[in-house]
């Protein structure tokens, strides 16, 4: 077992690790055996405004720190994500039960997102804009927003507390991150070690473990962070929103999706199944972009289908230690009974199983079902496991209004012989990212990610991140005199 468990079970405040204050702890289980992984005393609500108010007085002279010098972390950090890869690996396969081709498929845009990092440090311009008086010059800076609060998920928790934490801090920000309390290490801890051991001066990160039944909103409603980056369900994601607009704040978030791959009559059928089962099955489908639907042109729909459940079958489920295993555990029991819950009122509904996977405590194997009633719900929202809906179509206009027949709009595919057709097809979905001839699954630092509908607000990544994590001041300078009215 990694030794990150026993090093980092605790709370990062003001560049200390401490115990919380709480009355009662996080568990971190092993999600394929119930082991119990570490335990975290959670931090309190007085613990959440130090951790803000020490990011606050941090910020100020980090942000006034060169960004050549700023950019000095980020490769440190790095070449630390680089040499302690091994160890992550095993945290990763252990704390959330991600098989290794999951781990590595992390690790990689981790360390592309912090690539980018390093150059995010000097990206920021200024402008001097003309004006209509005379004399007078207009300088428009780009600067930090101040405090960042980051709220990460489980389910690719290194990563998506990364891509925020890494690029709020290279923009000159103080960084307060609270990971999901089924991933307090992968997620929140192990960030802070990394750049800790970086360089990066103590006190402008900080981590707390805890949960909204010992804090509340207190995290989202405290006064001094001007961003929350959330990444999660659309639900959370509602409120997290209003309670932001409520205080003034900007909100970032990067919330579900339904996402659809559709195979038009023209596809590459063999190219158009491994895609499809990427999409949907990787790390056991808990992923926001994973393909909930597979819409396939009735024309080549029984081929298809033929190939992939036939690829699907022989997926193998079990330990994620075992390299083998492309379908590990789900994160918990309640989820594991949720993906049964799909599974039996879809078959309730008249849905027929092509496969019908079996549960053994939060293993879920692999359901592939088809004939869903076009007006079930189940096809408007977001599925967050290992199954899947096949979904028969005739023609292009019927596959456009499936695809967008959802209130989420994260991403999706369409596998076609010709690409243009493919990219007339994907400006008409209305979702904030799709691909033309490959999976659903994709993050690239440079590319705006995020999505419309109820997937979310705001994007991040390239030069979408600088407005999410700075601001812009207005500075005027008059030459001369300046005449007034009276």
């Amino acid at each position: 077992m990694s030794s990150y468990f026993s090093e980092l079970d605790r709370q990062y405040i003001g560049g200390e690790w401490r115990r919380g204050g709480g009355s009662w702890d996080v568990i971190d289980f092993d999600p394929y055996d119930d082991a119990k992984l570490a335990s975290i005393t959670v931090a309190t609500v007085d613990e959440v405004d130090e951790a803000y108010r020490a990011a606050a007085r941090a910020q100020r002279a980090w942000a006034a720190t060169s960004p050549y010098a700023r950019r000095a972390v980020f490769e440190r950090a790095l070449r630390l994500v680089e040499e302690r890869e091994a160890a992550i690996t095993e945290l990763i396969v252990a704390e959330l039960g991600g098989t290794r081709v999951k781990a590595g498929f992390e690790l990689h845009l981790v360390k592309e997102f912090l690539r980018e990092s390093v150059h995010l440090a000097l990206r920021p311009e200024g402008r001097i804009l003309p004006s209509p008086a005379d004399g007078k010059e207009n300088r428009v800076y780009r600067v930090p927003v101040g405090v960042v609060g980051v709220i990460s998920p489980f389910n690719f928790p290194f990563l998506l507390s990364m891509k925020s934490v890494a690029p709020a801090l290279a923009l000159g920000n103080g960084v307060v991150l609270k990971p999901h309390q089924n991933t307090p290490i992968a997620g929140g801890t192990l960030v802070a070690k990394i750049f800790e051991d970086a360089g990066l001066p103590g006190g402008l990160l900080n981590v707390v473990v805890t949960d909204i039944a010992e804090i509340g909103d207190a995290f989202i409603e405290h006064p001094l962070p001007k961003v929350i980056s959330f990444t999660g369900s659309d639900k959370v994601g509602r409120h997290v929103g209003t309670v932001c607009a409520a205080h003034f704040k900007r909100a970032v978030l990067e919330l579900g999706g339904n996402s659809a791959l559709v195979v038009l009559d023209d596809a590459d059928l063999d190219y158009a199944v491994d895609a499809a089962v990427f999409s949907r099955f990787v790390h056991q489908g808990q992923v926001c972009m994973a393909a909930n639907r597979v819409l396939v042109d009735r024309s080549v729909a029984e081929e298809f289908t033929e190939r992939f459940v036939a690829r699907v079958a022989a997926l193998k489920v079990g330990d994620p230690r075992d390299p083998d295993t492309v379908i590990g555990p789900v994160i918990n029991s309640a989820q594991a009974g949720a993906l049964s819950a799909v599974v039996d009122q879809a078959l309730a509904e008249g849905a027929t199983a092509l496969l019908h996977g079996s549960v053994t405590g939060n293993l879920v194997a692999p359901s592939v079902l088809t004939d869903v009633p076009p007006g079930s719900g189940l096809l408007r929202q977001e599925v967050f496991g290992p199954v899947v809906f096949l979904v028969p179509f005739d023609g292009e206009e019927e596959a456009l209004r499936l695809v967008n027949d959802t209130p989420y709009g994260l991403s999706g595919a369409v596998h076609t012989g010709d690409v243009e057709r493919g990219v007339a097809f994907a400006r008409r979905v209305d979702t904030g990212m799709f691909h033309v001839n490959d999976g659903t699954v994709h993050d690239e630092p440079l590319v705006p990610f995020g999505g419309e509908k109820n997937s979310g607000l705001g994007r991040l990544n390239g030069e979408t991140t600088l407005e999410a994590f700075t601001t812009v001041k207005w500075i005027s300078v008059q030459h001369g005199r300046s005449g007034f009215p009276f």
